[in-house]
């Protein structure tokens, strides 16, 4: 991590290897720290557990997607327009204040209740048997592509009934939007992704289903109704959000598994530490890096550091799961820890939506594959890469060997 001109510490390719070390560094030093993002873009970045919570809650820490395109333009270092993304997919709950946000969330939590969600088990488990299936006896597979990616994108693309011949399309266009480092590709695959919405949500309107999607595009609230933009908004982030977390949640949590044998055997021999095990992977190795965006609508203190008015914030989730000061021992990955109180999923009025479904997803996904296989690392750990995102923390590729447990 290098400086800039203006003094912020400036992100490089290092930092994705092994952030939780600068991290930890940042934390010693101050609750809040200025960095220049890779494509130029100067914020705040807030290492500590409980300032991260604090900003996370706090409502003079505004989501609003136009006052962000405007701070933005105040605090850009980089070349170029640092608003790339096509705004036709910005106005989204989780780029909004209440009451405004309110309204949105309240359209669309009906579809993750807790008995909904239970309700998609059997479906989850078949789908992820089918994929468990399609891996045997292939000797050596890649897990990202065999059980992580596939797992979550299908059982959203069939709650929102979105046709499975896009989705590698889709896949590419999340890619490049979510990671945000290919400035030459950002508006391409923003217009790419945008259209490919508009035409599904006139499809909805045209031909209505039983799914979840169809409903949006013609659920009312008091008479309120999302308009068009808020329709392709709403889907780029519950599609996005409903598989990006959750392939990184599967994939990195059975890494730190191969990589702690202990863990493991203690997993394979009490099946009862299945949920707690799902929490520690989501606090030693979140799949957020950062929180989405937040800028001061006032001069706010933060811990020790004061951060002006019309400042950009970033909580570091991945920084904050690893604060000594909240849980003791932190560097350790132990799944017998006691459950609860990560950040993993964010705080307050923009807590995960989707933070039941990923959890079991990620149970069946592991409990099945370790049932099924003997499995272990086919590469050296240090030779696998690690996605350069400031937003999700995973990595691009997981290569495993695979055993079948029934010829033991």
């Amino acid at each position: 991590m290098g400086e800039t001109a203006t003094g912020a510490m400036r992100i490089s390719p290092e930092y994705f290897v092994d952030p939780h070390s600068i991290h930890a560094r940042l934390r010693e030093e101050a609750a809040a720290t200025q960095i220049v993002l890779p494509r130029g873009l100067r914020v705040w970045l807030v290492t500590r557990y409980e300032e991260a919570r604090f900003v996370l809650a706090d409502p003079r820490f505004s989501k609003d997607h136009a006052g962000i395109n405007e701070v933005a333009t105040r605090h850009w270092e980089g070349e170029g327009d640092p608003v790339m993304f096509d705004q036709s997919l910005v106005r989204h709950m989780l780029n909004s204040d209440p009451p405004n946000h309110t309204r949105l969330r309240k359209l669309v939590t009906k579809a993750f209740t807790p008995k909904r969600v239970e309700a998609l088990r059997p479906r989850i488990q078949e789908i992820t048997d089918e994929l468990l299936e399609a891996a045997a006896g292939q000797g050596e597979v890649d897990l990202v592509e065999a059980l992580a990616f596939p797992l979550p994108i299908t059982v959203i693309c069939e709650l929102l009934n979105v046709p499975m011949e896009h989705r590698d399309d889709f896949r590419r266009w999340s890619n490049i939007l979510v990671a945000g480092n290919q400035p030459e590709l950002l508006q391409e695959a923003g217009q790419a992704m945008a259209g490919f919405l508009a035409g599904l949500v006139a499809d909805k309107r045209a031909n209505p289903g039983d799914d979840f999607f169809s409903a949006l595009v013609h659920a009312s609230e008091d008479d309120d109704r999302l308009d068009e933009v808020e329709l392709i908004s709403m889907a780029f982030l519950l599609l996005v959000a409903g598989h990006e977390t959750t392939v990184n949640l599967i994939a990195t949590g059975v890494f730190n598994l191969l990589k702690h044998p202990d863990q493991l055997e203690k997993l394979r021999a009490d099946r009862s530490l299945l949920p707690g095990a799902i929490e520690e992977f989501l606090r030693y190795e979140g799949p957020v890096n950062q929180a989405t965006f937040r800028y001061t609508t006032e001069d706010v203190q933060v811990g020790d550091v004061l951060i002006p008015e019309g400042h950009f914030v970033l909580a570091s989730l991945i920084s904050a799961n690893r604060d000594e000061s909240r849980f003791p021992d932190a560097d350790t990955f132990d799944i017998t820890r006691p459950a609860g109180g990560h950040l993993a999923f964010g705080h307050g009025v923009h807590y995960c939506l989707g933070a039941p479904l990923a959890r079991l997803e990620g149970e069946i996904a592991v409990g099945s594959l370790l049932d099924r296989f003997d499995i272990a690392l086919a590469a050296e750990p240090d030779t696998l890469k690690w996605r350069e995102s400031t937003l999700m923390r995973g990595l691009y590729s997981l290569p495993v060997s695979l055993s079948d447990r029934g010829a033991h």
